[in-house]
């Protein structure tokens, strides 16, 4: 089987154009710079995000994010940012909805840095942390509308950490504040 030169240019433009078109394309994810050992802000809206139709990334056994039973808390616009926990650090992400009767949720999730690994195409991760509505009340807790993806750590190496701000039940729409608590030894 002879191939043509123009057949290999053809093939190549292809995949190209196939591959910078990925909904995953590092281009949506917004950087983000924090302090240590202080609590940095950003505003946002849920119209900047995008849908992602495909959910099973959370559930998939190496990203554990969360079940397919709270997929509804997951189906709105997911607007993605991306910044850095040094070592020896713990950080904790909390989105606050400028609407304090907007349903959000909030995935935190941890990879090696300058990892390409970004929602929907997430096949592993190191740690992944939520936060959504309660489906009930729970004992000696209450819920405000605030959502807090906790316990994201680095001792022995830095890791990039991706945060997903979501609508919940196909929320498109709505601002918010998201802030990031830094607290570091080094």
């Amino acid at each position: 089987m002879k191939i043509s030169f123009f057949s290999i240019i053809t093939l190549a433009l292809v995949s190209q154009v196939f591959y910078s078109q990925k909904p995953s394309d590092p281009a949506n994810v917004t950087p983000v710079e924090i302090q240590k050992n202080a609590v940095s802000e950003i505003t946002g809206n849920l119209n900047r995000g995008q849908h992602i139709e495909d959910l099973s990334w959370a559930w998939n056994s190496s990203v554990a994010c969360f079940p397919a039973t709270q997929k509804e808390k997951f189906t709105g616009k997911h607007v993605l940012y991306s910044t850095t926990i040094p070592t020896y650090s713990e950080m904790e992400v909390t989105v606050v909805p400028d609407d304090p009767k907007a349903n959000f949720s909030i995935y935190a999730y941890q990879t090696g840095v300058g990892s390409d690994r970004i929602v929907p195409e997430l096949s592993s991760c190191i740690r992944c942390e939520v936060d959504h509505k309660w489906d009930r009340p729970r004992k000696g807790k209450t819920q405000d509308h605030t959502r807090t993806a906790k316990n994201l750590v680095a001792i022995g190496s830095p890791y990039q950490v991706i945060v997903g701000v979501v609508g919940a039940a196909g929320l498109a729409d709505g601002g918010y504040t998201l802030k990031f608590d830094l607290k570091s030894r080094k």
